[in-house]
């Protein structure tokens, strides 16, 4: 797609862990290149977020809109999801007067953005009625939910092959992030819990055999430096 003017590039990571890392921002950086690849455009300016996703208060991206304001730029960023999972801040978004696009949606218009972001959150709030309703079925059946909170020390360095385990790890922890804080959001706040949690919504473990125990757990938070 080719595109011109200037552009305010905002990226948005969960963790310290993830800005120090660049894990997940060399992606988001990549999607916003091939986004604007072609055509006489300019970035004026680009921001990273470390904050979670529900949270309103963001100075960085503050900071992005005032930069478009100043140089009468676009807002960019990679994913829909990376604003927000809310829709008032996306409405908040709108009544700024900034124009923006998402690089994986790029033809969507004010309306279908107010859809894709109300049906993402009904969906997150979909997801901890149904934790809710599981961890309290549990509860009456006499399952043990506290438990184990300490962290799994990570393996050592040993080779290439243990790297490359190591990065594919790393890449599901943070698949994982949003669904673990929507459980702890919901009253899962222990590692079994948490655990439990994830064998009822059915999401594989790393190797898609057995079930999520506390260690497992354990071993995903550290990775998202939890």
């Amino acid at each position: 797609m080719a595109n011109t003017g200037k552009f305010v590039a905002y990226y948005r990571v969960s963790t310290l862990k993830q800005g120090r890392s660049g894990l997940g921002l060399d992606a988001q950086r990549e999607a916003v290149q091939t986004y604007l690849n072609g055509g006489n455009w300019s970035i004026a300016a680009e921001y990273t977020e470390v904050e979670s996703g529900k949270r309103a208060d963001r100075p960085e991206f503050a900071k992005a809109l005032a930069a478009c304001r100043l140089h009468r730029a676009t807002l960019v960023i990679a994913k829909l999801d990376r604003l927000a999972r809310n829709v008032h801040f996306v409405a908040n978004l709108m009544e700024s007067g900034v124009e923006f696009v998402a690089a994986d949606n790029p033809h969507a218009n004010k309306l279908t953005i107010h859809i894709l972001v109300a049906m993402a959150e009904h969906e997150a709030e979909m997801i901890s009625v149904r934790t809710k309703a599981a961890l309290a079925a549990a509860k009456k059946r006499g399952v043990t939910l506290g438990g184990f909170r300490g962290k799994v020390p990570t393996a050592k360095h040993r080779a290439l092959s243990a790297a490359a385990l190591r990065r594919k790890a790393d890449s599901r922890a943070v698949d994982l992030a949003s669904t673990i804080k929507t459980l702890q959001a919901a009253g899962a706040t222990s590692l079994r819990a948490i655990a439990y949690g994830l064998n009822a919504q059915g999401i594989p473990t790393a190797r898609g055999q057995g079930t999520w125990s506390a260690i497992q757990v354990a071993r995903v938070l550290d990775r998202i430096g939890h």
